[in-house]
């Protein structure tokens, strides 16, 4: 029996340019990039060097602090480039990708009789533990301490955000494999959450224990689906995962290959005809922008994730590890001359002043990148408790981490955040603060000084 989590603050950003729950698969990429900043504090120790052959799963480096977790190769082909930065810190590795693709095979594991040490031994091996994440620190997990219970959010409740009952239909074999392993690495549960409304794929599956979530976003952020079922205490330990790596998992546990295949959603005013594309992680982002009718105008921001949390790329660029969505939104470079001092009907705010997106709960905005404002001192307005659900002081979080006081920041609860908890709340930031930033750099000291 599921238990419902009803949210009620929040606030649903409406954007122009959903996409269409229409797939169509990407021009095949030359190119795949995988990116160790998509692994935050992991220090890559490569295994490849320029010229070597790889096959589709086969290890490109592993984190120098713990060898056993490894980053593999999403295609088979020739290593063409390593990027590197300032004290030959490596920034990425590109594979040109062969014609026809050659897996590396793992073997099949049978997830019903196997043991834990089994499943775990599988999923690191094959590079597959990079999708498992960890609170505290929003990290890579560390394989060597069980979690008290894994989360999946199976609801995404983010602006423009992939459909996930759509991207996962058919994939029920996948997606019980992966939950049925997962199960056997923790004491606990694996809490599951879908959205009330609507079916997912993920509903009928055996050991789990399913939510249903109602309310705006960020209703679908695993970090509010833990506050409201689980928190996490000093020494606790939660590992999420997204729902679409589980397609991955289960597909290797079944097969026993890495096939780094992702539905992703191309959305955003910017894209002629949003829908979803079939494609592979790491892929050329231009095989989506230039290829198969779609069309950009004039100055725009692609961005790979959401409009809130997600990272800006260049045209060039390629999908980074974790995304199922690139977003594709106007570039905010214009001045308006004084904007803050007429009414506004364009615009969505928490506030009643002026902007009257409150008496339009259900239009879509057309919104582009322009903070509308400049950084200055952080003001105490009350407004950032309007959009944040968890059980948390947010400015006071964001202060400690300013003044790195770490009794402080673990007294507020520190422990059970990541950045995209507060991506609403920089959004409606009057001071213009960079909120998650502020919150990854506390997340790093307390790494740093705690462990």
């Amino acid at each position: 029996m599921s238990k419902d989590i009803k949210i009620s603050k929040g606030l649903d950003i409406k954007l122009v340019g959903q996409a269409e729950l229409v797939t169509e698969s990407a021009i095949l990429s030359n190119f795949y990039t995988v990116r160790p900043e998509d692994f935050h504090l992991v220090t890559p120790k490569l295994t490849v060097k320029v010229g070597a052959k790889v096959k589709a799963g086969e290890t490109l480096f592993y984190n120098k602090a713990n060898e056993a977790v490894k980053f593999v190769s999403p295609v088979s082909g020739e290593i063409v480039e390593i990027e590197r930065g300032e004290k030959r810190k490596v920034l990425a590795i590109k594979v040109q990708a062969d014609k026809t693709q050659d897996f590396l095979d793992f073997g099949a594991l049978n997830v019903d009789s196997a043991k834990a040490e089994d499943i775990k031994a599988r999923l690191l091996e094959s590079g597959c533990w990079a999708f498992v994440k960890q609170r505290p620190y929003d990290v890579v997990a560390n394989p060597d301490v069980e979690p008290k219970s894994i989360f999946i959010s199976a609801y995404a409740s983010a602006p423009l955000a992939a459909d996930l009952n759509y991207t996962l239909e058919g994939k029920e074999a996948e997606l019980q494999a992966a939950v049925t392993a997962l199960s056997k690495l923790t004491s606990g549960k694996v809490h599951v959450s879908v959205a009330k409304k609507g079916k997912s794929p993920i509903e009928s599956l055996d050991n789990i224990k399913l939510h249903k979530v109602t309310g705006p976003h960020p209703s679908g952020n695993v970090g509010t689906q833990i506050n409201k079922l689980d928190p996490i205490n000093k020494g606790e330990v939660v590992w999420t995962l997204s729902a679409q790596d589980l397609v991955i998992i289960g597909e290797l546990l079944l097969t026993g290959r890495f096939n780094a295949e992702r539905i992703i959603a191309f959305a955003g005013s910017s894209v002629k005809k949003p829908r979803y594309f079939k494609t592979k992680i790491g892929a050329e982002v231009s095989t989506m922008v230039y290829d198969n009718g779609v069309e950009l105008d004039g100055n725009d921001r692609i961005i790979s994730g959401n409009v809130l949390s997600g990272k800006q790329i260049k045209p060039d660029g390629s999908l980074d590890y974790y995304s199922n969505i690139i977003s594709v939104i106007p570039e905010g470079d214009d001045y308006e001359f004084f904007g803050w001092n007429k009414p506004i009907f364009n615009k969505v705010s928490t506030s009643r002043a002026l902007t009257f997106s409150w008496l339009t709960p259900k239009k879509k905005y057309d919104l582009n990148t322009n903070t509308n404002g400049e950084h200055r001192a952080f003001v105490t307005t009350g407004n950032y408790e309007e959009v944040f659900p968890l059980d948390i002081f947010p400015l006071q979080i964001l202060k400690a981490c300013k003044y790195q006081d770490l009794d402080e920041m673990e007294a507020l609860g520190m422990y059970e955040v990541a950045p995209e908890d507060f991506a609403l709340t920089e959004f409606i930031c009057v001071s213009k603060q960079p909120h998650q930033d502020i919150i990854r750099e506390g997340l790093d000291l307390m790494y740093k000084e705690i462990g």
